[in-house]
């Protein structure tokens, strides 16, 4: 099956019409991911309960250990899908997004399972102690012990349809599940509702997630006969370059997720030691941070499809083009709202918890979150293009550099020599030195292309 609306958008469409319509509503839809997100930092916040508040960030390392997942099965099988369009061979197509839905929906029913079997140990590893383990506990069990598999599920369902070229209905998929968690939040939160605190934002987060899940089974069952993703048992497959082709760019993705789950773990750890309020500021304040950063990540995962398919087509022209185009466009953003972000500390913190230590920690915390935000940019767009042209190799050794090498060390030593404010600035630590690494091996892999070029 050929869908020529699909190869006049990778092939033909001006560059900035083609990212616009790919990656604007990647990007919506973090945004909108990211509202969610602190939607339940604010509404727990609305209790003015620091424990409450504390649960959530607690255990905000078990719900991003699910990207690792999202990403082996997502990214993985989504850039196979792209690789395998730009090549016409539509039934590696077939056999990738079959492969990446049943190993995500297996995952999850793991994932579940053991962090049920070992939740105790677990919640004590995530820094909860006798004052916040009932509370992170009440959390946990909505959003990972029933919600990991449709959290898992809906995620990389919008992966594999956002790898033909169908952003938007990837997008209202998310997005759908987000709304209505917005929606749901204050009435299973706060006093005037069902009075959960925690609890309720994570039963508001299953039920989103369930939503979303079944606009994507919907999607999939309207369109059958006219799309490239397949979940049909038959189409499961364990051939060598199916499992290979996806996992060479799904296992550094997912190393790098459950790097930065250890490195937000430790990160925690070291502030749960100063109390609940120091907790509390660092948590919302990394959600803010989580604006900009959705932003520069969904721009470089919407071109990524583009990049995946004009490569394995040699149309490197265009390729280089989009990456051109997406720098300056993510880079420009980023810079004005570091410095917004800068100005600003103080009263965007408040917004969420108007207390007067939590806005003082928030405020310096946010300040040096926000200086690392430019050169994170970059590095998000460098790993986007290794993903989508198969350099799982890159992709892993930057993501090795980022936690192990630089950011994780820098945490111990800030720590040490400036306790707790220090935190706020290993991140951008590490990213400087990765900003710089991004773009020497760009130009190599441009130059390794040009080089191919002219010897064909």
């Amino acid at each position: 099956m050929q869908n020529d609306d699909k190869v006049i958008l990778f092939e033909q469409t001006p560059i900035p019409r083609a990212v616009a319509k790919l990656a604007f509503p990647t990007i919506l839809s973090s945004l909108v991911m990211v509202i969610y997100n602190l939607a339940d930092t604010y509404f727990v916040g609305m209790c003015n309960d620091a424990i409450e508040n504390a649960a959530v960030t607690l255990a905000a390392p078990v719900l991003l250990a699910f990207n690792a997942v999202n990403n082996l099965f997502g990214v993985g099988s989504s850039s196979m899908m792209s690789r395998a369009m730009g090549t016409k061979d539509y039934e590696t197509v077939y056999k990738s997004s079959a492969f990446g839905f049943y190993c995500a929906l297996f995952s999850g029913v793991l994932f579940a399972a053991l962090c049920g079997i070992f939740q105790n140990p677990l919640l004590r590893l995530l820094g909860a102690d006798t004052n916040t383990m009932a509370a992170t506990a009440g959390y946990v069990k909505w959003t990972v012990l029933f919600g990991a598999v449709p959290a898992i599920l809906n995620v990389v369902m919008a992966y594999m349809v956002r790898a033909e070229g169908s952003a938007l209905h990837a997008s209202l998929g998310t997005m759908s599940g987000c709304f209505l968690n917005i929606l749901l939040d204050p009435v299973f939160i706060l006093p005037w509702g069902l009075d959960m605190g925690a609890e309720g934002a994570g039963l508001a987060t299953f039920l989103s997630n369930c939503v979303a899940c079944l606009y994507f089974f919907v999607l999939l069952w309207k369109k059958r006969g006219r799309t490239f993703v397949c979940i049909h048992p038959r189409k499961f497959s364990l051939e060598k370059r199916i499992v290979w082709g996806i996992c060479n760019v799904g296992i550094p993705a997912s190393i790098q997720n459950l790097l930065n789950v250890t490195g937000m773990t430790i990160l925690n750890n070291f502030t749960s030691s100063f109390g609940a309020d120091a907790v509390a500021a660092m948590g919302i304040t990394q959600k803010i941070n989580m604006v900009p950063m959705n932003v520069a990540m969904g721009l470089s995962q919407g071109i990524m499809p583009l990049i995946s398919y004009n490569y394995s087509s040699r149309n490197h022209k265009r390729m280089k083009g989009t990456l051109v185009f997406a720098v300056k466009a993510s880079l420009g953003f980023i810079a004005i709202v570091a410095v917004g972000y800068f100005v600003g500390a103080a009263q965007l913190t408040q917004l969420f918890m108007d207390n007067e230590t939590i806005v003082a920690y928030g405020t310096k915390f946010l300040r040096g979150f926000c200086l690392g935000l430019p050169f994170l940019c970059m590095d998000f767009i460098a790993v986007g293009v290794f993903q989508a042209v198969g350099m799982g190799r890159e992709a892993l050794l930057f993501a090795i550099m980022r936690k192990i090498v630089l950011e994780i060390p820098a945490l111990y030593i800030l720590n040490f020599l400036f306790p707790l404010y220090g935190l706020a600035y290993a991140q951008l630590t590490a990213e400087v030195v990765l900003a710089v690494a991004a773009v020497l091996v760009l130009a190599r892999l441009f130059k390794r292309i040009s080089k191919e070029n002219t010897i064909s």
